[in-house]
């Protein structure tokens, strides 16, 4: 079982916050002053940098997220590191050297320096602390996936100790710290995956037998189904969702509710198939009917080879997709319904080509002609090219630097080594879609589980690197946030006096703040898949902040009020279709088609109506000061 604690994972682990609070405690001498808590006096070499740079972006919603998703979904889940990758192009060549130019201490230092506007600074600080906040979400829930298989606590503790831990971190000594927990988190992130799928070549791809379905011929009387060997159907099934989305709602003999799945009809019998699937249903989870102790590996696909040469150590990455691509797999179809008033997930067995898990289809059902999932696809591709760019807390690394060359040459090292992670992070998940190694419950898990496969050694190395991920993405986060409240807004916007030993301690207690407010949405958004929140994270930096950054790096005519009603827009705009999207009335426990906003991501709409509100404003009322 996948929450068996292996004591070298444990002691791995406590390495890992031992390291943390150790740099911590050795660096707290060098924040002094605002400038060398906030971005570490700009004394970071360009190297150590760029590596950090990759242990920030690196977060849960890639190392656990994005291998979740290919695994689940196929090449649709890929597109999200295509989108991720992207993005750092295109922060290298527009916004990367003039922004280190300005030479502040925070995103919205830059965003001011034209305007000196308490209306911009406000606004771009609430925008900053919002996005942090956001952000911070997907990385508390993975926190929380990885703690309770590792250690044996409930989610809600792991969340708590975990999020405690970081808030001491970041809050005694500030951007020094997380720079180097960062750098050290990117090494070992580029290591290991490397090593993982590396391991994954090794091993090949094993054949396993097929898992046949039960048949049941059963006679089919008046007003539905009459089934043998004591089952029955549930009252109202031919109205229920279970039968809408293809299913018979059956229940067992010792009163247990489960689904079956219709094969064949004619007018007089009907041939039932108990396939094999998994559903949570009644908050439990089933398996073939029968419930296991949660949680449990379900394996997403079985591989049925067709080439003597797929088998171990015979493949480098070319021969692998090639196999993968000519083998065929029993994947899990997921299906949501209501059912009682309760949401139910069902995840039926269906045979498919590798070719076919290696063709878009599996999320965003690009192949078909609806235009909503095309739509869907372009505005999540748009919102993780153009957030990338506007995101705070990678925005100020540029000022951990000396000077903007060093900028765009820690940029050039990002790119290169996130470039490398997303190739490995292929070969990983689609060694653990053929390998029985995904839980169907939680995607989040996939990575440590293909290491669980290769070892009680290769889980506690993965679980641990998994931590460390998590901690320097939650570090550098709580950083700027704490900036955005203590330097943004208290000392710029409020215009308290403060000395640069005060300015520093407000910093420390905003981080304790923002801290408790990461734990407190973690505990909320539980199971939800890391990217798909990183996502929405994204669409809100590219509508409020990316517009308002470009306009006023670049253009002389963009003036303060148009650049806060930009910001208002994007910001209050996104949340509102965010919360009015398909995804979203799922978790309401309502059917998707009801949602008023077709897409689940706001980025193509938000994004050029809040760059069309900075201009109009902006000719509307023009200030002179502005140019």
């Amino acid at each position: 079982m996948i929450n068996t604690q292996e004591p070298l994972a444990v002691a791995l682990f406590l390495c890992v916050v031992a390291v943390g609070i150790g740099l911590s405690a050795q660096l707290v001498r060098r924040t002094s002053s605002p400038s060398e808590y906030f971005v570490a006096g700009g004394s970071i070499h360009w190297a150590v940098n760029g590596l950090a740079f990759i242990g920030d972006y690196l977060s849960a919603a890639s190392f656990l997220g994005v291998g979740g998703l290919i695994a689940t979904v196929g090449y649709d889940g890929f597109l999200y590191s295509i989108g991720f990758l992207a993005g750092w192009a295109f922060a290298l060549l527009v916004v990367a050297e003039p922004f280190r130019r300005f030479g502040r201490v925070t995103f919205t230092d830059v965003i001011d320096a034209r305007f000196r506007s308490r209306g911009v600074r406000f606004t771009a600080a609430v925008s900053t602390l919002v996005i942090c906040l956001c952000y911070l979400i997907p990385q508390m829930v993975g926190v929380g996936t990885l703690v309770t298989p590792l250690l044996g606590i409930p989610y809600y503790l792991g969340i708590l100790l975990i999020g405690t831990v970081v808030t001491i971190i970041v809050a005694t000594s500030g951007m020094a710290s997380t720079t180097y927990v960062q750098c050290l988190k990117g090494i070992a992130l580029l290591t290991v995956s490397s090593w993982l799928a590396f391991a994954v070549l090794e091993r090949g791809l094993v054949e396993l037998p097929p898992l046949d379905g039960e048949e049941v011929v059963a006679e089919r009387g008046h007003g539905g189904y009459s089934l043998p060997d004591g089952l029955t159907l549930e009252a109202g099934w031919s109205t229920s969702g279970a039968w809408q989305a293809g299913f018979l709602p059956v229940i067992e003999p010792d009163g247990r509710r489960s689904l079956w799945q219709v094969d064949a009809a004619t007018e007089s019998q009907a041939v039932l198939v108990r396939s094999h699937y998994a559903v949570t249903y009644d908050d439990e989870m089933m398996v073939d009917g029968i419930s296991p102790p949660p949680p449990i590996p379900v394996s997403v696909g079985r591989l049925a080879q067709r080439s003597s040469l797929c088998g171990p150590s015979s493949l480098n990455p070319v021969t692998f997709l090639r196999c993968f691509s000519d083998s065929e797999l029993y994947v899990w179809n997921r299906q949501t319904f209501l059912e009682q008033d309760q949401l139910v997930t069902a995840y039926r067995r269906e045979r498919k080509s590798g070719a076919e898990v290696l063709s878009t289809g599996g999320l965003f059902d690009l192949p078909s002609k609806d235009w909503a999932s095309r739509l869907d696809f372009i505005s999540l591709m748009v919102a993780l090219l153009c957030g990338t760019a506007a995101l705070p807390h990678i925005l100020i690394r540029y000022y951990t630097v000396g000077n903007h060359s060093a900028a765009r040459k820690s940029t050039v090292l990002a790119i290169g080594g996130i470039c490398l992670f997303y190739c490995a992070c292929l070969i990983m998940s689609l060694g653990a879609m053929s390998g029985q190694a995904v839980n169907l419950l939680d995607s989040n898990m996939t990575i440590p589980l293909l290491a669980k496969t290769l070892g009680a050694a290769a889980f506690a190395v993965v679980t641990a690197v998994a931590f460390a991920a998590v901690l320097g993405s939650v570090s550098g986060l709580i950083i700027a946030a704490s900036g955005a409240v203590a330097h943004d807004l208290m000392d710029c916007f409020l215009g308290i006096t403060m000395n640069s030993k005060e300015k520093v301690v407000v910093g420390r207690m905003s981080a304790f703040i923002v801290g408790c407010g990461a734990i407190y949405f973690g505990l909320i958004f539980e199971g939800m898949n890391v990217s798909y929140l990183a996502g929405l994270t994204f669409a809100l930096a590219a509508a409020a902040n990316l517009p308002a950054l470009l306009m006023a790096l670049f253009w002389s005519k963009t003036t303060g009020r148009g650049v806060v009603c930009s910001m208002l827009t994007g910001l209050v705009g996104s949340f509102i279709l965010i919360l009015i999207s398909p995804e979203m009335y799922v978790r309401y426990g309502r059917p998707a088609a009801d949602a008023p906003f077709a897409l689940n991501n706001p980025a193509l709409v938000m994004l050029p109506v809040s760059l069309l509100v900075l201009i109009l404003i902006s000719r509307r009322y023009p200030d002179p000061r502005s140019a």
